[in-house]
């Protein structure tokens, strides 16, 4: 006799339907890796018309803080009271070196140093250029290189008459040691400059004013005592 019993057959349930969320974070993705790429290529191929731009701009700010300079030539000073020559093509200076340029005269002598500072000002970092003049021991020339200041108020410091001529010879004299400034410098209210390494303050732009002031002896504070000593070495180069 057949065995005729029926085995039942179980029930598979159908596949969930896909979740909409990974097809969509897979476009994500995909669009995120494109818009990288973008990004990355656009850097890579204006990385070097801005590097030469900046470039330009700081020679630009070289020569006008130093009026007599016909040449210039970047140097580093090094922690070790070296002093290196960089190159056209170096994009930073030398881990804890200072950097700064060299100016010279149509006859090949020394006209000066070109240096820039940097301080916190009212909206952003003021970023200047100051020529220092070995002969007076006196910072001579004011530039800036940039700075977002307020329109009308902060961006006196290269308009104002009166706070430009604070850069006719502004005291950085060194201690007879060549150890660091004699005397800092800085920034105090307008109408009460009474000594050469004070800067008269622009009444009204009080902040970015101080801002100039705490750049220019930081950054004196840093390279003189390493470049003083140096000086003839900067004008023996040129000659060679």
């Amino acid at each position: 006799m057949t065995d005729q019993r029926v085995i039942p057959v179980k029930h598979v349930p159908p596949p969930p339907p896909a979740s909409p969320t990974v097809g969509m974070i897979r476009t994500l993705g995909l669009v995120s890796a494109i818009c990288g790429l973008i990004i990355v290529s656009a850097y890579q191929s204006t990385y070097d018309a801005v590097a030469a731009n900046k470039r330009i701009a700081t020679e630009r700010a070289v020569f006008k803080v130093i009026p007599a300079a016909k040449s210039i030539v970047e140097y580093a000073a090094l922690p070790n009271g070296g002093i290196q020559k960089l190159g056209a093509g170096d994009t930073a200076t030398p881990s804890g070196a200072v950097g700064f340029f060299a100016a010279y005269d149509e006859h090949g002598r020394l006209a000066g140093i070109a240096a820039e500072g940097g301080a916190k000002g009212y909206a952003d970092t003021v970023r200047i250029m100051f020529g220092y003049s070995p002969a007076c021991q006196c910072v001579v020339g004011f530039g800036v290189v940039a700075m977002r200041e307020t329109p009308g108020i902060g961006d006196k410091i290269i308009k104002d008459r009166e706070f430009l001529a604070n850069f006719a010879a502004l005291d950085v004299k060194l201690t007879a040691d060549l150890s660091a400034l004699a005397n800092e410098v800085m920034a105090v209210k307008h109408g009460t400059k009474s000594n050469p390494w004070q800067i008269d303050a622009i009444a009204g732009a009080t902040i970015t004013s101080r801002a100039v002031g705490r750049a220019i002896n930081d950054a004196a504070q840093a390279l003189l005592p390493r470049l003083v000593p140096k000086l003839e070495i900067l004008q023996k180069a040129q000659k060679s």
